[in-house]
Order: C-alpha cells, then structure tokens, then sequence
C-alpha cells in the first residue's frame, strides 16, 4: 500500500503515544506527554510535535479501542465534580481541565476555579469542615501577563481535588496555563450537569 505524502506518520505516531501516556500513566499535561512520546519515538524536532487536538484525537481513539470503562468512570468523576461544587458554591466554582473536556483518565484530579474576594474564607471553610489540605500554587497568565494564583488541594473518595482562588474580576479574563496556551474552557455548575445529563 502506497505511504500518503500528505501525513505526517512521525507527528502521527507521536499524538498516539503521547495519547497512550495519557491515558495509562493519567499524565495531564499535553507538553509533558509530548515530549516524553517524542523521547520515547526518538525525535528530537519539535516540529514534528502534534498539537493538543491531534493528541486529543488520538487520545478518544485510544480508550474507544482499550478503555470501554471510560465514559462510566468521567460519569463518576463529574458526578463529583457537581456535589464539590455545590459544596463550594458560596465560592463561585467553575469546572476545567480533563473532567470538563471529556478526556480524564483515571488518576484524573478534578480542577475548579473559584472566585471570591477573600482567599482565606476558602481556607477558614476547609478547617471549619475539617477537611485536611494542602496549599500551594499555580501559574497563570491573563494575555501574556503573569498570575500567580493559590491552589487548595484535598483528597474525596480517593480523588484528588484541586480549588484555583482566583478574585471575582478574573472571571472577565480569558485565563490561559502558557503565553501561547488556548484560554482554559471553564463550566459553571448547569453546565456540568448539562453535561451529565447528555451523558
């Protein structure tokens, strides 16, 4: 069969191990899988690195093919993701990341940003509840400006809970991980349960 000089088959090669790192070794950072598909393909261009979407693409194709359980453990997960954010919903949660996009694996943390004026009420409301957390942080970056932004993470029925604090006038801002990042799609709650009632 005669090779499409069209495709790419080293970028095509890459998407689908970098899809498979994903999905069994629950990597959620696409540059990370990236570049470990490329080390493991042993290419060392970075212009034969597929985008986000073709590793998506790859990814979906994966757990069709070797992961028939996918759609009942993301049911799970936003289930979860909708019962913490009522929880916090004094706080104005969003849902992002792999829960929200559909492609989370099963070490998948569920992310939400919340947006409060007061970052320690968060704080105050996790130790009236005794729910034991740690805090850390993140980079963000509104356009090509840096955010630091506090992360609170717990841990509920064996996942790992991640809340991003972020002031009510960051919700205006079409917040991204990189410089050159797509923003990060966000869900509010009617959202997710849209989404788990077309599931």
């Amino acid at each position: 069969m005669a090779r499409d000089p069209g495709r790419n088959f080293t970028r095509e090669r890459i998407a689908h191990l970098a899809a498979r790192l994903m999905a069994v070794d629950g990597i959620e950072d696409y540059a990370l899988a990236k570049r470990k598909a490329a080390c493991q393909a042993g290419v060392s261009d970075t212009c034969q690195l597929p985008n986000n979407d073709e590793i998506e693409a790859a990814l979906r194709l994966y757990r069709k093919l070797y992961q028939q359980e996918h759609p009942a453990q993301l049911r799970e997960l936003r289930q979860l993701a909708l019962e913490v954010m009522d929880e916090f919903a004094r706080f104005n949660p969003h849902l992002t990341g792999s829960v929200l996009r559909g492609n989370a694996g099963k070490y998948a943390a569920i992310n939400l940003q919340l947006f409060t004026d007061n970052i320690k009420s968060v704080e105050h409301y996790l130790l009236d509840r005794d729910i034991d957390f740690r805090s850390g942080e993140t980079r963000l970056y509104a356009g090509d400006m840096p955010l630091a932004a506090p992360v609170l993470s717990f841990n509920r029925d064996g996942i790992d809970i991640r809340l991003t604090l972020l002031l009510p006038r960051e919700l205006r801002c079409q917040l991204k991980a990189s410089v050159e990042g797509k923003p990060i799609e966000r869900a509010r709650r009617e959202a997710v349960e849209a989404l788990l009632a077309a599931d």
